[in-house]
């Protein structure tokens, strides 16, 4: 999901049973910084229009609007989301140019037209990351049919020829992949994102929705026990904090979630995943993204330092390399964040963003049984409990 994020942005499933809760496909990153340009580029969706990014010189202290939880406001849920996904991009980029050494982020900053902005931040070809990218954003709009579909496919196909009016919505969230360079150190994906709806055209009166998700999970190409055991320990801790049925519930979610169909195995080993989230306290949920949010570095960078200098092989990197294709499968053909970002006419590089610099693609590719590549892929095939 930094589709527009490469994302990977994740998008809300909806419930049949409830309003339809459209997804968001938030935070964008780029490779390159955007030129400037003064005339805005509108991309034509049915018969809305998508007014595209435009680059800016200085980063603002807030992207929201004065008159919406702007600085005015410091209380307001959208504020103080705002502030948490902007010290946890500055946390995570911290400690990732710290395990790198020496390479450093490359930032862009943009707004949009509607209101909003974010800023995307890339790392590229550094001593241990291949490619990390870190980005928020903050974001005003209206969604078109089209996207709205994307969002709710269920829903879209029960009601049959039911073209649902366009739908303003909000939506805030921080959202990364990080891809490094050994075979022996994993790949880490998270996001952690905020989302209201107003009332559509065609329903006045109809009450504001809102609803939390996000997620945090790894896919390595080799299993290391005490690295996976460590990773989920540390998202079991933070959902115990708040609901001790979270992390059975969300470790689920998580696998079911990152499933690639045509291939009958998982994208990695999990973690935790959930959307859609609003039958709880919206403080609470606030603090509980809140905290996971904050334990993406605790969870990761350890395993990171272990595995970083650890010597490998070209039949190692081959795998790992085999191992990213199943990545970009996943992204493009089944992520939903990646179908918004797409369908909404959103930034190319923004929503590629999430994809590894290289992988691979072998003919009938089958790893030896018993072999570490074969207990990769069983694990893959089979969702095991890590803890």
């Amino acid at each position: 999901m930094l589709s527009s994020l490469s994302s990977t942005f994740q998008s809300p499933l909806s419930h049949p049973s409830s309003s339809p809760k459209p997804l968001t496909h938030l935070t964008t990153f780029s490779f390159h910084p955007p030129k400037p340009f003064k005339t805005l580029t509108l991309i034509r969706s049915s018969s809305h229009m998508i007014e595209k990014e435009t680059a800016e010189t200085h980063r603002p202290d807030t992207f929201l609007r004065d008159s919406d939880g702007g600085p005015s406001d410091h209380d307001s849920v959208r504020s103080r989301f705002e502030k948490m996904i902007r010290d946890a991009q500055d946390s995570v980029c911290a400690a990732i140019e710290a395990a790198d050494g020496g390479a450093k982020f490359k930032e862009d900053v943009w707004s949009r037209p509607g209101g909003g902005g974010g800023i995307s931040r890339v790392l590229q070809d550094g001593a241990v990351w291949e490619k990390a990218g870190v980005n928020v954003s903050v974001v005003y709009g209206v969604m078109p049919p089209e996207a709205y579909r994307a969002a709710n496919p269920v829903n879209a196909a029960e009601n049959g020829n039911f073209k649902p009016e366009p739908v303003p919505f909000f939506a805030a969230g921080v959202s990364s992949v990080l891809h490094p360079k050994n075979p022996f150190a994993p790949t880490l994906h998270f996001n952690y994102r905020y989302f209201e709806t107003d009332a559509r055209k065609d329903a006045p009166g109809a009450p504001r929705q809102w609803w939390f998700g996000g997620g945090t999970d790894l896919t390595p190409a080799y299993i290391f026990e005490e690295d996976v055991k460590h990773f989920h320990t540390v998202q079991k801790n933070a959902c115990d904090k708040f609901d001790p049925s979270f992390y059975p519930r969300f470790k689920k979610w998580c696998d079911d979630y990152f499933y690639i169909k045509h291939r009958n195995e998982r994208r990695g080993l999990g973690g935790i995943f959930f959307d859609d989230l609003n039958d709880y306290d919206q403080e609470m949920l606030l603090s509980f993204a809140t905290e996971c949010a904050n334990s993406v570095v605790d969870a990761y960078i350890p395993i990171i330092e272990r595995r970083k200098d650890t010597p490998f092989t070209e039949q190692n990197k081959a795998w790992q390399q085999l191992r990213r294709g199943r990545y970009v499968e996943f992204n493009l053909v089944y992520d939903r964040g990646t179908t918004f970002g797409l369908k909404t006419g959103g930034r190319i590089e923004s929503i590629l963003v999430s994809l590894p610099l290289t992988a691979r693609w072998e003919y009938d590719h089958k790893p030896e049984e018993g072999s570490e590549e074969w207990k990769l892929l069983d694990a893959c095939i089979n969702p095991k409990e890590w803890i």
